[in-house]
């Protein structure tokens, strides 16, 4: 059979199959929602947010939840990782998970995690490295994002932004005691694009602004995707809308979209930027993406206006 396989990628609940486990109707485009159905919506959204979507963490109290979950990073690494590929430093491996899954969405670069294992007495090579991260992409425990390069030699040097597959996974690693809105939700999008069979980068411009995502489809649609949970600071939404002009100038074919939890608070934006409330952005089916897997059920298994499971 070889040469004959066809590869089936099975992802965590997307949004819609989240509301749909929960026996919540799924609204359709044009989503014309009242105002309590919308504020219903973005409550279920960020349930999502913070549960994630593994099957078996819904309804289930948090406590149990971060033992779930973190019991699923055992196994993965325990069987998907040091079992098949018969790994030997486990104790640097370990140590690269906990440090990949505690900065979702930030910047890793393998020289400088080498130096800071260096620097406890763990003995480790680059090259190891950069097999241990090919193998947590591979179990699907992490997404990698690489920088949008013209040469193989920037594309290189530059450091990845690393995901969790899961925003569940996050408050589990996460030390810093504060809300992640932002790190989960640029994490749905950016695995939302996968499940959209999208090839995704991250744009850093000349003048050093950095854009989440580049997007492109195999038709040779291009959409720059800039993720912000809260734009209520006008600063922080002038930083994002700046970010996303600034790379439309290096990749004019792409369209600009700004993706956020806050769409009523932004006042008017440039013409060639799209603003998009991520609930309805998540539920879009997108002109590249694959048909809906349950488009042959109801589209009201339940009363949409029922409040998740907790």
């Amino acid at each position: 059979m070889r040469g004959r396989a066809w590869e089936v990628r099975l992802f965590p609940f997307s949004f819609e199959e989240f509301l749909r486990h929960h026996g919540l109707q799924v609204p359709e485009p044009p989503f014309l929602l009242s105002a309590e159905e919308k504020t219903r919506l973005q409550a279920a959204l960020l349930q999502y947010l913070e549960v994630g979507g593994f099957p078996e963490a819904q309804g289930v109290q948090p406590a149990d939840r971060f033992q779930l979950l973190a019991d699923y990073v055992d196994v993965a690494i325990l069987r998907d990782v040091i079992e098949r590929h018969e790994v030997a430093n486990v104790t640097s491996l370990r140590w690269m998970v906990r440090h990949l899954l505690g900065i979702p969405g930030g910047h890793f670069s393998v020289e400088k995690f080498h130096r800071t294992l260096k620097s406890q007495g763990l003995a480790v090579s680059r090259d190891t490295l950069h097999e241990f991260l090919r193998y947590l992409e591979d179990c699907f425990l992490v997404r990698v994002t690489w920088v949008e390069a013209d040469s193989e030699r920037r594309r290189m040097v530059n450091p990845r932004k690393v995901q969790p597959v899961d925003p569940g996974l996050i408050p589990v690693y996460d030390r810093s005691g504060k809300a992640n809105q932002g790190h989960a939700l640029e994490t749905v999008v950016r695995v939302e694009l996968e499940r959209r069979r999208a090839e995704i980068h991250y744009v850093k411009t000349r003048e050093g602004y950095e854009v989440d995502m580049l997007a492109r489809w195999p038709k040779g649609r291009e959409e720059l995707i800039q993720v912000a949970a809260d734009l209520t600071d006008p600063e922080t939404l002038q930083r994002e809308v700046r970010a996303l002009q600034a790379a439309g100038k290096e990749n004019p074919r792409a369209k600009k979209t700004l993706v956020t939890l806050t769409p009523e608070a932004v006042d008017p934006l440039p013409e060639d930027v799209h603003l998009q409330d991520a609930a309805f952005w998540l539920l879009h089916p997108g002109e590249d993406r694959p048909g809906h897997p349950l488009s042959g059920e109801s589209s009201t298994p339940g009363s949409f206006w029922t409040e998740p499971s907790a």
